[in-house]
């Protein structure tokens, strides 16, 4: 690794620089993958902190997040968000429970299937889902104030070959 002036420095380059690895170790991507992993880990916990602002668990704001990104009328099945959550249907139905019981999704009658249910989006919810969203951004863009436009240019386009590395490398999703 290159040498870090020790005002530059940060918990990973001191932690690097005081213990031995093995020599097959390079030392510039465990920093990478510390830092990745350092992020991601402070970013989760922030969105935690932020949902529980809202009174929701990180999978029940992926349910109200589903139904909002499929667009009006905010509406599916049980069985499509349990699929899509990758849930059992019983354990979906638990989600859906308490998302209705705080107002923020309504069980309505499926037109297609007289026996069919289908969840939707209350305009609480919609307007819970954005309140988190906005809330999550202006933390975000907090985070973020540490960098210049062209930084965060310069981030998100190598970020963005890593990611097409790790894409290539991905068998296929169906």
């Amino acid at each position: 690794m290159r040498p870090v002036n020790e005002d530059e420095q940060d918990h990973i380059d001191r932690w690097l620089a005081s213990h031995e690895l093995p020599g097959a170790v390079d030392l510039e991507v465990e920093g990478i993958v510390d830092r990745i992993n350092g992020i991601r880990w402070r970013l989760n916990r922030m969105l935690d902190e932020t949902l529980a602002e809202f009174g929701l668990t990180d999978g029940e704001w992926k349910a109200l997040t589903h139904l909002q990104m499929d667009g009006p009328p905010h509406r599916t099945s049980v069985g499509k968000l349990a699929q899509w959550a990758d849930l059992s249907s019983g354990a979906m139905t638990n989600r859906i429970d308490r998302l209705e019981q705080a107002g923020l999704v309504k069980r309505v009658p499926d037109p297609d299937d007289r026996r069919g249910v289908l969840v939707e989006l209350t305009d609480t919810g919609i307007r819970t889902w954005e309140e988190s969203v906005s809330a999550q951004a202006e933390k975000e863009s907090l985070i973020a104030s540490a960098l210049s436009e062209d930084e965060k240019k310069q981030l998100n386009a190598l970020l963005r070959r890593l990611m097409i590395e790790f894409e290539k490398r991905e068998p296929q999703r169906k």
